[in-house]
């Protein structure tokens, strides 16, 4: 009998679960048994090429049996450094039926990030894509790596087909304890300093998929779902939030390597998925093209928003223009990553990141100490705790235990919860702007600013100032033909929000810098804007 002391238990919607049972399974296990409920569904599309969910299991397991001749044995770590494409998935399951760890790259990568990347998992082999193959060789010398496959996605010959021929080989089979080995290593994105590795057991992943069902369980036709997967797989969003849920009801997985709204929208026409999880900038930038060419966004049943804070203004005109309703959510690498997300139907907060999903627990702490839980409305720091919590860093002890206390992970981001236990996030602790001694969240300046309808894009920051410490700044993208001053914009934003919260500064470029998953980084803007 679940008592409900929550506030945001009574906002679940009636028909999904307040909390789940979770199985201790591995990735691998959990996968086959979709192969078996959904063996002749379609399990994956990259553009005219489909797999069933038989098809794909053949080819991981003829890839595992390669793998292992090779010499890839349980522990080992094994880089995939690969945009959306069949051979990342086979690759990913291939790594964990050998017991193996899957290092998840970012096919971005400089060489100094790569290097840091694979020295410090210790990667044993890299699966790359073959138009990498100099950076790798550049920098091979210096690594622990002993074999590299590369792709090709033009279906011409590379060094990874080998791992696709059947000689015969026997599947590997190895034991797994779900809850003590490490199924991924997610580098986070070096926001401060050197990025670290979480270390994603089976259980973890297993139970943030069956968490992130929960949330939709009322609204999902098993077996019939198409996911519209542009997020990349080497994100922890794209990884989880569309690869291990997509299999787990039985969906398809509509690959798209890299963003490109007309590709997109080709695709959508395509394939009509019922399912997109999306970051901000892709509703953004599928909003900007629509309104050139009109198309069927309808077909979108379920889309949901993670990785940074959607503007109120975006989420209003997706859903006005496709019928749909936006639920935002939020997660971290550390924690596989979902841990909130607004419901799907009944209650939703535009703005808000939603409440705690099924088995998580949140509240608000004072910033300074992290100890005392903070009363309704107050800012401070969000922690959480939950079955989907990393085990640690990668050989990282320190880290760890600045980040996972007494069973709560401390997220680094600022945040208040509502009476009815929805969560609000305002900004990082470390974006946060003092300015004349006044709290400045750059989300709440951001909001104002995508309000106006010439932008396309802003990202507020903090730079010093002599008089008041810190300043506001805004940095701004104009839609295409769209006239704008920077005088213009500050009185807009003057009219809107009190005096200190205004940028005193504006400045307006062609692209603002973003990661892989298209998230705005706003650390370049800060070491572009802020000279030391």
């Amino acid at each position: 009998m679940i008592v409900l002391t929550k506030r945001w238990y009574k906002h679940i919607p009636e028909g999904n679960p307040v909390e789940i049972d979770i199985p201790e399974i591995s990735l691998q296990d959990f996968f086959k048994q979709s192969v078996a409920t959904y063996p002749n569904h379609t399990a994956m599309t990259f553009f005219q090429k489909t797999f069933t969910y038989t098809e794909l299991n053949q080819l991981i397991q003829i890839a595992a049996s390669n793998l292992k001749n090779a010499g890839i044995q349980k522990g080992d770590r094994v880089g995939i450094m690969l945009p959306n494409c069949p051979q990342y998935v086979i690759s990913y399951y291939a790594v964990l039926l050998c017991g193996a760890i899957v290092v998840q790259v970012n096919p971005m990568y400089k060489a100094s990030e790569l290097l840091h990347v694979l020295n410090d998992s210790g990667s044993k082999m890299l699966i790359v894509l073959d138009r990498l193959q100099p950076l790798i060789d550049q920098i091979k010398d210096k690594t622990a790596l002993e074999q590299v496959y590369t792709v090709n996605l033009e279906g011409k010959d590379a060094s990874f087909n080998q791992l696709l021929q059947n000689r015969g080989l026997p599947v590997p089979s190895v034991e797994i304890n779900p809850k003590e080995d490490v199924a991924v290593l997610q580098y986070t994105g070096g926001t401060t300093g050197l990025s670290k590795g979480a270390m994603l057991t089976h259980y973890n992943l297993v139970a943030n998929t069956l968490q992130s069902e929960a949330t939709s369980k009322i609204k999902t036709k098993y077996g019939k779902e198409r996911t519209l997967t542009i997020s990349p797989l080497f994100h922890v969003y794209g990884m989880t939030s569309c690869m291990l849920l997509n299999f787990y009801i039985g969906g398809n997985l509509i690959l798209v390597p890299k963003f490109e709204p007309e590709l997109v929208v080709n695709i959508i026409e395509k394939t009509k998925p019922t399912i997109f999880p999306g970051v901000p900038t892709m509703y953004i930038a599928l909003l900007d093209y629509y309104k050139e060419k009109r198309f069927d966004l309808s077909v979108l049943e379920t889309c949901v928003s993670g990785s940074a804070p959607l503007p109120v203004e975006v989420i209003n005109k997706f859903n006005e223009v496709s019928g749909t309703k936006v639920a935002e959510g939020y997660g971290l690498s550390e924690a596989s990553p979902v841990t909130h997300r607004n419901p799907i139907v009944g209650l939703q907060k535009p703005g808000s990141i939603g409440i705690p999903i099924p088995n998580t627990d949140a509240k608000i702490v004072d910033k300074d100490t992290g100890t005392k839980e903070l009363p309704i409305g107050e800012i401070g720091e969000l922690i959480v705790k939950g079955p989907q919590v990393m085990k640690g860093y990668w050989n990282n002890p320190e880290e760890t235990r600045k980040t996972i206390r007494d069973g709560w992970l401390y997220t680094g981001d600022l945040a208040k919860m509502d009476e009815d236990g929805f969560f609000y996030i305002v900004g990082r602790k470390k974006e946060l702007i003092i300015a004349s001694g006044y709290n400045v969240y750059p989300i709440e300046v951001e909001d104002v600013i995508y309000t106006h309808p010439a932008v396309l894009e802003a990202a507020v920051i903090g730079v010093p100032d002599s008089y008041r410490g810190e300043t506001v700044k805004a940095v701004v993208v104009l839609k295409e033909g769209a006239q704008l001053t920077e005088e213009e914009l500050i009185q807009y934003c003057r009219e809107k929000m009190a005096a200190y919260k205004v940028p005193r500064s504006v400045d307006f470029v062609k692209e603002l810098p973003k990661s892989a998953i298209g998230k705005i980084l706003k650390r370049v803007l800060v070491e572009q804007y802020v000279k030391s």
